[in-house]
């Protein structure tokens, strides 16, 4: 199995999951490179898979469909997502025959409230919700809607690749070295992604175990976040979805 990012627009990446003639791309806002990639590697496409309706992830659906009319599309229950032939929701598997294939589907509101993630043994596919350090901004969802479904995505096994939607790393990580400045990993971290970056290679992939020594996002139950949001909104915090709701705010204004 491989999976490759396709780059799409400024700064996304359209996954595709490819083995032998056959693939499954994810979040397809431009069907352009898709179909250019596809005719290059004499690709097949099987299926596609869409975490949220933003027209960053869905734009290339229904071009994707004219080119390849077998190709099914998988989403959640939402009206603005165009030509879906499987509706899905947590507790559904999203099995496909090749390239073989089995994802279950976790319900992660909170960057929108229709966001969904697929889970398999290829990895996770997590949209705009869990980037590497970083997390989506709130758009039609709640704080604590995202603090919830991040925390189900960190309950994962630690070895689990994370195929984000987005090249947001090195902006993640300047907010996350000034709310995290004494994170040894994060310096680390941060040398690795600016060095890749420079060779126009993606930071991503990332890991589960990676996040949670990294992402502040992930990292609201340890003093030293705390510490600083508390800092920054002049308060005392009294809950970790209080400190993650004002690391949000903090984040949407850095």
């Amino acid at each position: 199995m491989k999976i490759t990012p396709i780059n799409a627009f400024q700064d996304n990446y359209i996954w595709c999951i490819e083995q032998q003639t056959k693939c499954v791309v994810v979040d397809p806002g431009d069907a352009s490179p898709v179909l250019a990639y596809l005719q290059q590697q004499q690709l097949t496409l099987s299926a596609i898979l869409v975490t949220h309706h933003h027209p960053d992830h869905i734009d290339g659906i229904v071009e994707l469909k004219n080119h390849f009319p077998d190709a099914k599309v998988y989403a959640a229950d939402d009206q603005r997502i165009p030509a879906v032939d499987y509706i899905v929701t947590e507790g559904d598997k999203v099995v496909i025959d090749s390239p073989a294939l089995t994802f279950s589907v976790l319900n992660i509101p909170g960057h929108t409230t229709d966001h969904i993630a697929y889970y398999g043994e290829t990895g996770l596919f997590s949209g705009d919700t869990l980037f590497s350090v970083g997390c989506g901004r709130l758009l039609g969802g709640t704080a604590v809607q995202l603090y919830t479904s991040l925390q189900k995505l960190a309950a994962l096994p630690g070895d689990t690749p994370v195929y984000c939607t987005h090249e947001y790393t090195l902006a993640n990580i300047a907010f996350a070295l000034e709310v995290d400045a004494d994170n040894h990993v994060l310096a680390s971290y941060a040398d690795w992604a600016h060095t890749q970056r420079r060779k126009l290679k993606p930071t991503v992939p990332t890991s589960i175990r990676q996040e949670l020594r990294i992402n502040p996002f992930l990292r609201c139950h340890t003093a030293s976040i705390k510490k600083a949001v508390e800092q920054y909104c002049q308060r005392k915090l009294s809950s970790r979805k209080d400190i993650f709701a004002e690391l949000r705010r903090w984040k949407d204004q850095f």
